[in-house]
């Protein structure tokens, strides 16, 4: 990046992915807590990595938003998905790494990656 144009596009896209509205079309909402207590147990790079992968595989069906805070900061950071007809699912102490796999597999692949569930973790 290195005009004020190119941060502005960088942004916008940003935004777009983040809309509390879900876009057109979209059917899958992924929701990333980003409370205090999420943010300091690594959210952010959670976050970046959901969003980066969505766009990469161009999966318009799918929104990422962000929340405040789950209830549960014990098992930050979390993100739960959201599927029409299907029951919540709840991933839980998320890092950037698991993020990428529950696109691959669970957004694209509709595998839910277990081992990284709320009752895996208890």
């Amino acid at each position: 990046m290195k005009t004020r144009e190119e941060l502005q596009e960088i942004r916008e896209a940003a935004k777009k992915q983040l809309d509390p509205h879900p876009k057109a079309g979209a059917k899958i909402r992924v929701v990333v807590g980003m409370a205090t207590c999420g943010i300091a147990a690594g959210a952010r790079p959670v976050l970046d990595t959901l969003m980066r992968e969505v766009a990469r595989h161009h999966l318009d069906d799918v929104v990422v938003t962000q929340t405040g805070c789950v209830g549960v900061c014990r098992l930050e950071p979390i993100v739960e998905v959201y599927a029409p007809g299907q029951e919540k699912v709840t991933y839980v102490k998320m890092t950037a790494k698991r993020a990428a796999r529950v696109v691959a597999e669970h957004l694209i692949n509709k595998n839910v990656v277990a081992r990284y569930t709320i009752g895996a973790a208890d």
